[in-house]
């Protein structure tokens, strides 16, 4: 089993930035890909950016690109995302998420990772 667990979150003022962090414990031969989702009070979890593991092949959402850079460090087994411009749409639980290769899926899919963090607060204010 894969933990995950995720921090830097925060408040920041409208065109801050942030940057998440996200550690885990996990077996990089046996992981396929991690990513970044975000769910808004209401709303349902949404994709913000994913990454290949092995590759390092990086997949966004539309609406990050350009201001959210994901990033990872294979020796440190840690995910980042580096988050700039922020908005106050940008306000959400953000979620680290990780798949093994037996998982098949989009990396943009929820439904494709197998293993999630408990999730980091982050508040925009306008």
């Amino acid at each position: 089993q894969v933990q995950l667990v995720e921090s830097g979150g925060g408040l920041v003022q409208a065109g801050g930035s942030l940057r998440l962090s996200c550690v885990a414990s996990m077996r990089s031969s046996t992981t396929a890909r991690l990513g970044w989702f975000r769910q808004a009070p209401g709303k349902e979890r949404e994709f913000v950016a994913g990454i290949y593991w092995s590759s390092g092949t990086t997949y966004y959402a539309d609406f990050v690109k350009g201001r959210f850079t994901i990033s990872r460090d294979n020796a440190k087994n840690t995910l980042y995302l580096q988050m700039n411009s922020l908005s106050p749409e940008d306000t959400a639980v953000y979620y680290c998420a990780a798949a093994d290769r037996s998982v098949l899926g989009s990396i943009r899919s929820s439904s494709a990772y197998d293993n999630w963090g408990q999730g980091t607060q982050v508040t925009v204010s306008s």
